[in-house]
């Protein structure tokens, strides 16, 4: 991993710690009182978003499965007390309703039931796949997901957003019940994308409308070839009546070819009565070759050519003569083919290449297909909430009780929690909880009822910590939302984003 992303990725690992810190730029009073409260950046147009889409769900997920929590290894140290930060309202307490619900009550029930809307953002930072915690949460639109700052936000980047975003809800094992949501635009605070002050460490991003796999079917090598998804070829054997049909419709372009006995005789390429064969070059033989019918044996058979996108393994595994090459993240193999003439005998098989792409529906709204959380801020400090998230690392002793394939939760009344200098957090409120790093970006959920799977997003995992130095992560800490955390709130949630999907399957971006 590159030093910037070492730098992002510590306070995902979330050890607020007397040593170890990372350091961090002041900002002058006088900049700071003439910034704009929020910071807004496009994550996706509807032309990316087809790609973000066909990075994270070619190869059966392989990129998904690949992923892993955003965190620092490197061992907590230090005691740190609990409470004494800045932590309160900045005007009237106010809240607004779940999806669907105009008023939660509080449930006490012996099973907690996990929420609908909970479930994990994917990006990239560099050439590597990492994943945090988030939940959607109501807006205008049913579009709207709630996570930390920093699961989003790196300022240190060409456009201060992290690259590939998408939030999939009941994401388990490669798998998207409700379907993949691409980040259109993302929203936090100014002070936290510019000057990485976790005091402000959330973000609100609008999502498209979600898209869930169709299945796959036949397609035309040009549309196979356009196709910037998965995609592969299959070789079925025909007769040779269909083999001529073939040739006889498509000319050179038809997707045949024969596979004559090893010892079958190549005969000049103006032959009468001669079979086309193909043979798998490299891509240097495949340009040394003439483009077309010259007089010579072997020439190129361009309609043959195909780049198929594999996983990270079987690129490296592959050893064939085709040409290896990542293409935005994704792995690719581009295979050539030379075309021949031989002497037709009775060993002569025929055969043709069809085509495949995998393609996808519109699975519609985020909101209406999982639901939303409620908005809520300028609350007391002390009351009672649980957060659900996806803890994976294991404990600065070692072990390791999550895997990040199931969420968890904790429960427990908030408090102030102790500023944290090296991320210049003096007004975050905390909760005891033994949440490792996966967890960044779960909702605070205030006055949930089990029964409803709904209650109030009231903050979002920001750091955790070791506050008896024993080795094991014992609380979490979250940015206090207050009413500038509201404001920026609003502003996202009344933004439309649309579909990247089509009726008929194909994505928007696609003429």
């Amino acid at each position: 991993m590159n030093t910037r992303a070492k730098r992002l990725v510590l306070p995902l690992g979330g050890a607020i710690a007397a040593t170890s810190m990372i350091g961090a730029t002041l900002v002058s009073s006088a900049s700071a009182a003439t910034a704009p409260t929020k910071k807004v950046v496009s994550l996706a147009s509807a032309t990316s978003a087809q790609k973000i889409t066909d990075y994270w769900t070619a190869n059966s997920g392989a990129n998904l499965k690949a992923a892993a929590q955003l965190t620092d290894d490197s061992s907590v140290s230090g005691k740190v007390k609990l409470g004494g930060g800045d932590a309160a309202p900045s005007g009237k307490a106010g809240t607004v309703p779940p999806i669907g619900q105009e008023k939660i009550t509080p449930t006490k029930v012996k099973n907690v039931n996990l929420p609908k809307t909970i479930g994990k953002v994917f990006f990239t930072v560099g050439d590597k796949e990492y994943w945090c915690s988030a939940s959607s949460v109501q807006s205008k639109y049913h579009n709207l997901v709630a996570t930390a700052g920093h699961c989003v936000f790196d300022e240190g980047i060409q456009n201060g957003a992290l690259d590939n975003w998408v939030f999939i809800p009941g994401y388990y094992q490669g798998k998207a019940p409700w379907g993949i949501y691409v980040g259109k635009a993302a929203y936090t605070h100014y002070d936290f994308a510019v000057y990485e002050d976790y005091d402000s460490d959330y973000a609100f991003v609008t999502v498209y409308n979600g898209i869930s796999y169709a299945g796959e079917k036949a397609v035309s090598k040009d549309t196979f070839d356009k196709w910037q998804g998965y995609k592969y070829g299959k070789d079925v054997e025909i007769s040779k009546e269909e083999y001529n049909k073939l040739l006889d419709e498509f000319g050179p372009k038809a997707p045949v070819f024969t596979k004559p006995a090893d010892t079958q005789k190549i005969v000049p390429w103006n032959t009468k009565d001669a079979a086309l064969a193909t043979k798998e070059v490299s891509k240097d033989e495949f340009d040394k070759a003439p483009k077309n019918d010259s007089g010579v044996n072997f020439q190129q058979a361009p309609e043959l050519t195909q780049t198929i996108i594999v996983s990270e393994e079987e690129y490296n595994a592959y050893t064939g003569p085709g040409y290896k090459k990542i293409v935005d993240h994704a792995f690719t193999i581009t295979k050539y083919f030379l075309a021949y003439k031989v002497e037709v005998t009775s060993a002569t098989k025929y055969f043709k290449t069809v085509y495949y792409i995998e393609y996808y529906k519109d699975a519609g709204r985020l909101g209406d297909n999982v639901g939303g959380q409620g908005f809520t801020w300028n609350q007391k400090v002390g009351q009672p909430v649980y957060i659900f998230g996806y803890p994976a690392a294991p404990h600065p002793d070692g072990d390791k009780p999550f895997t990040g394939v199931t969420p968890k939760w904790c429960y427990g009344k908030t408090f102030a929690a102790k500023p944290a200098a090296a991320f210049k957090a003096e007004a975050q409120i905390g909760l005891k909880c033994s949440m490792t790093a996966g967890s960044s970006g779960a909702p605070w959920l205030l006055k949930y009822s089990s029964t409803k799977r709904l209650g109030y997003i009231n903050g979002v995992t920001s750091l955790i910590g070791d506050a008896d130095a024993n080795g094991r992560i014992d609380f979490s800490t979250s940015p206090y939302f207050d009413s500038e955390t509201y404001a920026i709130y609003k502003s996202a949630s009344n933004l439309w984003s649309g579909k990247i999907v089509t009726s008929d399957g194909d994505l928007v971006s696609k003429a």
